[in-house]
């Protein structure tokens, strides 16, 4: 079967031939030494060159910046050479002003295990803000993960620490001490009345595992209140891999026929866009048909999608990536919890069933990413975009990866101005001292919830404590970031 790739969309220095294998479209210039020091660099222009979704408006990245002659290679080489050190090559010479999300990595594997839930980690997740009138940080406990070094500690959702090792966590330090290359670190704990933080004497250590894994189905219940039966899912995570337990799980949650469903998406700062249909899908249904989300590339992808007869469009599926039937409850209206921290492909989830279904959104304003990504690596013969399979091909002199925004994503509606976040139906932050228990019925956000779906007030005053003023937290210091991404990119055949 004939294969032409995407790479004949490279422009000005970039000539192409068919080689005799497969007539597959190859680059044939310009040539870098594997042992020259710009290989990192020359692979993040001509990747981004294809790729980048704002290549367009990058001068820096345009076909025509360089000549196909002697003095445009030369050009092209003085060019890479501006700036010794890659990322403030990728920083100050490529990316696009207005881009919130593209990072790197100079280990693609690191960055790629990290979208199957596998990282280094002691199993804490926690928030980050700043005590008031001061430079000095605080850390609050969103959740432990099940089975890791954490777990077996005394810490526990809602503890506070400020500090690490004997340091007090300020502005300057916090990031060193807590996601520094010490794979163990002493917490300093703290306690929490009247508004007021005290230190106390407890310590925990925690020591982290490396190829730790993850699993983001946190917790699955069904809460009988009424004459209701309402599933409660707390996710954490668009992990590809775990798509089957999700799955799984929302069969059961249909087998005990549940009526209402709310969906916990607080801590989730986004993943796989396949997972984000699946879910979807899982809830609304799986009508094939139905336009889930519309994607938008940059004009030359655009064009060459457009040209081989590609569908830019996703829709519902029912099926899992592994070919499981998609359990869908078939609802009609979901409750969503999504605070700041919820992003990416979270946000595509409550964008994506906004035109088929009532979605009411419990909690704050969410991050507000509607762009998506890919994993560019150093393998040109497929487009420079990673494979598993294809990790024998990548350059073995370039470990360095790209997480590239490539495109944007819109719903069934058209709409995608979200990137200031997506608005709270109902609009309850979490609060410092006042937590809950992830699933209690007396959590905050979750009793919120219940309250709307039964009609029956809460006794609880949901206007006291004080907001959480979050200015980070555990999961963004992770490879996976608050990150949307794209792994079935389809080659021109």
């Amino acid at each position: 079967m004939k294969k032409f790739l995407l790479l004949f969309l490279g422009l000005g220095l970039f000539a192409v031939s068919c080689s005799d294998k497969d007539d597959e479209v190859v680059v044939t210039g310009p040539e870098i030494p594997d042992s020259s020091e710009l290989i990192v660099q020359d692979f993040m222009w001509k990747s981004m060159n294809l790729w980048y979704f704002w290549q367009d408006d990058v001068d820096n990245l345009s076909d025509n910046k360089f000549a196909n002659t002697q003095e445009g290679l030369n050009n092209y080489l003085t060019f890479l050479n501006s700036e010794a050190n890659p990322t403030d090559f990728l920083e100050n010479k490529i990316l696009f002003d207005a881009d919130r999300f593209t990072y790197f990595s100079d280990d693609y594997k690191e960055l790629t295990q990290s979208f199957e839930g596998i990282s280094q980690s002691n199993g804490l997740e926690f928030g980050l803000g700043i005590i008031s009138g001061t430079e000095n940080i605080f850390g609050y406990v969103r959740y432990i993960i099940p089975n890791s070094n954490a777990a077996n500690t005394t810490i526990t959702r809602g503890d506070f620490f400020t500090g690490v090792d004997g340091q007090t966590l300020n502005l300057s330090n916090y990031v060193d001490l807590l996601f520094g290359d010490n794979s163990t670190y002493t917490l300093n704990m703290a306690d929490y009345s009247n508004n007021t933080l005290t230190s106390t004497t407890e310590e925990i250590t925690l020591t982290k595992e490396t190829n730790f894994v993850e699993n983001p189905v946190f917790l699955t219940k069904v809460i009988t209140k009424s004459d209701k039966k309402i599933g409660y899912v707390v996710y954490n995570g668009f992990t590809a891999n775990f798509d089957e337990e999700l799955n799984s799980a929302f069969g059961d949650l249909k087998a005990q026929g549940i009526t209402d469903l709310v969906l916990d998406l607080r801590y989730n700062p986004g993943g796989s866009v396949n997972s984000s249909i699946a879910l979807s899908s899982m809830i609304y249904n799986t009508d094939t048909s139905k336009l889930f989300s519309k994607t938008i590339y940059n004009p030359k992808i655009t064009q060459a999608y457009v040209d081989a007869g590609y569908d830019l469009n996703n829709y519902f599926t029912n099926s899992t990536s592994n070919g499981s039937a998609i359990n869908t409850l078939n609802l009609n209206k979901v409750y969503i919890i999504a605070l700041y921290s919820s992003a990416s492909a979270s946000e595509l989830v409550i964008n994506g069933l906004a035109p088929y279904i009532d979605v009411i959104h419990v909690g704050d304003t969410t991050r507000g990413k509607n762009e998506f990504s890919t994993t560019l690596v150093d393998d040109p013969d497929f487009n420079y975009t990673y494979r598993d399979t294809r990790e024998g091909n990548i350059n073995s002199n370039n470990s360095w990866a790209i997480q590239a925004i490539i495109g944007k994503s819109s719903n069934a509606d058209n709409f995608s101005d979200y990137t200031s976040g997506l608005i709270p139906d109902i609009v309850l932050e979490e609060k410092v001292g006042d937590l809950g228990i992830l699933g209690d019925e007396n959590e905050p956000l979750l009793a919120r919830a219940l309250q709307e779906i039964t009609g029956v007030s809460s006794k609880r005053d949901f206007s006291q404590g004080k907001p959480i003023q979050e200015i980070s937290n555990s999961k963004m210091f992770t490879p996976l970031k608050d990150n949307m991404y794209v792994t079935d990119l389809k080659n021109i055949k």
